[in-house]
């Protein structure tokens, strides 16, 4: 009976973010296409759409419909239904009455289905048309299902473990046994912090130890997915917020405002809306770095020739402080790289690095050979530098050391996790020191030769 409450509930929690996901993205998609919607029919207005909702169906592993007031579809990622009119489609006739709506079905032949449904609306609030996104849900049961047969298993086998330790070993092993197999119950029920009171020195300890470590680290992995979680959610609603704060003052004063003004609000709303754009790019550029099957793009990169292309690509904001960016190449250097992600790392570091150094600062780029077979990027500057308390936290997803600073300059909090993560996959490390009103240094290093 618990089991299978537990089961319910997971199967709630994933098909529940699965639908605010495809409810935001559907939002992100009407937002985009509501200004072009009138003239969506022209080659080019037309051709901008498609490839835009057939690369957003990819990234969401969906099929996006977008219909118009007479429930015709006028684009579709899959190029089939193009100009038919769809009358049985769920809740269509609710978002064309302005409701954005998202139901879970189980459709004959098909399976489990999640469809979504967002109106797309002019200016007055208007419906013109609507976005139609259906996922295929049939995986996430899967996936749980699979989950828990191998929690049940666990919990099989760890039974008879249990029973057959117990009936040929003596009563002074039998404890430690019993408590292990309370903790492993535990541990099916979610509760992760569970630990076992180790007493001997034999296998038996071992074993406990072992098990004491597992449990840490999945306690560390769950509290760590629901931080994330919750700096998500926070981050996505700071930005919805101020659009539906400034939204709602410009219903409510219709008509009212000089238009200098109503203009400024649109601004507004047009900034937010980037930030939700590029809060989304980056985890999902997180999302796919950290995939297991993902494989690096090696090859033959001059490196030194790299670093001078990303001080140019960035001199222009480093100007705009009166920064002076010194790039000092201590050894020419040619190795193996994935060119595209480290140069993305490169950006983030660097740029954080002019956002955060006062006008009339330096930066310096170093790079050079360092010993047992490697090589050394280093980028320091003379800004305002990092407590030393906020130092250990720097590469975590969405933390900021001056929240309020980071968030007026544009900043998702995800640049130096990605470099992180970038560097991790090349099999090399970045350290970092910093000393306040100083500065700080950003110190890379990377194997010369990846994989061997």
């Amino acid at each position: 009976m618990m089991i299978n409450i537990f089961y319910q509930s997971l199967i709630n929690d994933y098909i529940d973010e699965i639908k605010i996901n495809l409810l935001t993205q559907g939002s992100i998609l009407s937002n985009q296409i509501s200004k072009d919607f009138d003239n969506i029919e022209k080659d080019s207005v037309y051709s901008y759409v498609s490839e835009y909702i057939k690369d957003t169906s990819l990234k969401l592993e969906s099929r996006i419909l977008i219909l118009d007031k007479q429930k015709e579809v006028i684009v579709d990622s899959h190029d089939i239904l193009k100009g038919f009119t769809i009358e049985d489609l769920p809740d269509v006739d609710k978002s064309l009455t302005g409701a954005s709506v998202s139901n879970l079905y189980n459709i004959k032949n098909v399976g489990e289905t999640i469809y979504v449904s967002v109106p797309i609306t002019d200016k007055e609030s208007n419906v013109m048309g609507m976005i139609f996104i259906s996922k295929d849900a049939e995986d996430v049961f899967l996936d749980i299902q699979s989950t828990m047969n191998r929690v049940f298993l666990i919990s099989l086998i760890g039974l008879a473990i249990t029973g057959l330790v117990s009936f040929i070993i003596s009563d002074v092993l039998s404890r430690p046994i019993e408590r292990m197999t309370e903790a492993i119950r535990s541990i099916t029920m979610g509760d992760f912090s569970k630990k076992i009171k180790i007493t001997s020195t034999d296998e038996v300890s071992n074993l406990g130890n072992a098990f004491n470590l597992m449990s840490t680290r999945l306690n560390q992995v769950d509290e760590q997915r629901a931080k994330f979680v919750s700096n998500v959610s926070h981050e996505l609603r700071t930005p919805l917020t101020s659009i539906k704060i400034i939204s709602e003052a410009l219903l409510a004063e219709k008509g009212k405002l000089p238009d200098e003004i109503v203009v400024d609000f649109l601004q507004d709303i047009d900034q937010e809306v980037d930030r939700l754009n590029k809060i989304i790019d980056s985890l999902l550029y997180l999302v796919d770095i950290e995939k297991k099957e993902l494989e690096l793009e090696l090859k033959l990169v001059y490196v030194n020739y790299l670093v001078r292309n990303i001080i140019k690509r960035l001199n222009p904001l480093a100007e705009k402080k009166n920064i002076r960016i010194h790039l000092l190449e201590k050894d020419k250097i040619q190795v193996s790289l994935d060119q595209d992600k480290i140069k993305q790392a490169l950006i983030n570091i660097i740029g954080n690095s002019i956002k955060f150094t006062p006008e009339n600062g330096d930066i310096y780029v170093r790079i050079y050979y360092s010993p047992k077979d490697t090589l050394t990027i280093e980028i320091e500057d003379t800004g305002m530098g990092i407590p030393e308390d906020d130092l250990k936290y720097i590469f975590d997803r969405f933390y900021r050391v001056d929240g309020a600073r980071a968030r007026q300059s544009g900043g998702t909090g995800l640049g130096l996790s990605i470099a992180q993560q970038i560097i991790n996959l090349h099999q090399g490390q970045i350290n970092v020191n910093s000393t306040i009103e100083v500065g700080t240094k950003f110190t890379i290093i990377l194997p010369k030769n990846i994989g061997v």
